[in-house]
């Protein structure tokens, strides 16, 4: 049995609709975005995060191309955490103005300069053996990780310089 065999969920489905300036979580509430900017290579949003605890903004890439969407939490006084930015695995899907990811349950967890960590690799396999992932996606998610991981340590933990080799260079708000 694996930690989460008790907790083990489908994949969860975010909607990032550029037209209506909001962003859909997996439990269906409509978040309003201050920003969407949509590139060649993928689609940044930045919103408030209200009612979060831990933190109050959020800023985040959609990189189709290399299956992960990267986050930098803005984190509250008191809930930092031991990380510069957050990589979940995920699958993109473009219809006109509207994204959608599919979260494969792995993330990445950066701290630059220093390493990067995979989590959750628990609740992939609980995923994939409980028929809610198919054993391509499951080793899909698994080889975006290490080709994230690879690519993130053959560049120093930095993650611009790992996106620079795929010609994306992200911008921030804070960074």
């Amino acid at each position: 049995m694996t930690a989460h065999a008790g907790t083990i969920h489908p994949p969860k489905i975010e909607t990032f609709d550029v037209a209506n300036r909001t962003n859909t979580d997996p439990k269906g509430i409509a978040r309003a975005v201050e920003e969407y900017r949509v590139e060649p290579f993928g689609l940044y949003l930045a919103r408030p995060t209200p009612g979060r605890a831990q933190f109050h903004y959020l800023e985040s890439w959609l990189l189709p191309a290399l299956g992960l969407r990267l986050t930098d939490f803005w984190f509250r006084p008191g809930h930092e955490r031991d990380q510069d930015f957050y990589l979940d695995v995920v699958s993109v899907e473009r219809d006109g103005a509207t994204w959608r990811t599919t979260d494969w349950y792995l993330d990445l967890v950066v701290r630059e300069g220093e390493r990067v960590d995979v989590v959750d690799i628990d609740e992939l396999l609980a995923a994939a053996g409980a028929g809610l992932l198919t054993a391509g996606h499951a080793r899909r998610a698994l080889e975006i990780a290490y080709h994230a991981v690879d690519g993130l340590a053959a560049h120093g933990y930095r993650v611009d310089r790992w996106l620079a080799t795929h010609d994306i260079e992200l911008t921030w708000r804070r960074r």
